[in-house]
């Protein structure tokens, strides 16, 4: 992608995000999200099919960072000596808390459905090794679901209780799952 169509893009991010601060997902329009970008119809769909496409490329983008093998240090944390369960879980709670004024937007409505599939797919692969990992009587692919659904419903609960810390809320996960 050459730098036009970075900056293109971006503006669609921003426009989109700001959006999401005021309105819940199901009520934004393209047009809405045209007109906050200041970019023409055709432009906008040359880079997306539809809201819905928007909304999957920016979980991806976000995701891919968040989710990253590779923690690195950054201005509010640093895990980068840390590649544990739990030090990926608080990293990814920084992450999500940092886009949490937009965060409710997203997760009502359809939003929620589309974003929760997404973020579900990457934490099956987080959580997938520590499943590998435990000895319990109970089903591998059980565990893992449970840890998925809780852990994405522990970051839904979250957005409606924002006064606690990534630290706190992964605290509050780890406390209540098997994973060690």
């Amino acid at each position: 992608m050459d730098r036009r169509q970075k900056k293109t893009r971006q503006a669609v991010y921003d426009a989109f995000t700001g959006l999401l601060k005021k309105k819940n997902y199901s009520v934004i329009t393209i047009q809405e999200i045209i007109d906050k970008a200041d970019i023409g119809r055709s432009t906008f769909y040359s880079h997306f099919e539809t809201k819905d496409d928007l909304l999957k490329s920016l979980c991806t983008e976000v995701f891919e960072h968040i989710f990253s093998t590779e923690l690195e240090k950054e201005t509010t944390h640093d895990f980068s000596h840390d590649h544990g369960t739990e030090a990926c879980v608080t990293h990814i709670l920084y992450h999500l808390k940092e886009h949490m004024d937009f965060m409710a937007g997203i997760l009502s409505g359809d939003g929620g459905d589309l974003f929760m599939g997404y973020f579900k797919v990457y934490l099956e692969k987080l959580f997938g090794h520590a499943v590998r990992d435990m000895s319990s009587g109970i089903p591998a692919d059980y565990m893992l679901n449970h840890m998925v659904c809780d852990f994405a419903e522990t970051v839904r609960w979250w957005t409606g209780h924002p006064e606690y810390t990534p630290d706190e809320i992964s605290g509050f996960f780890f406390e209540t799952t098997p994973i060690k």
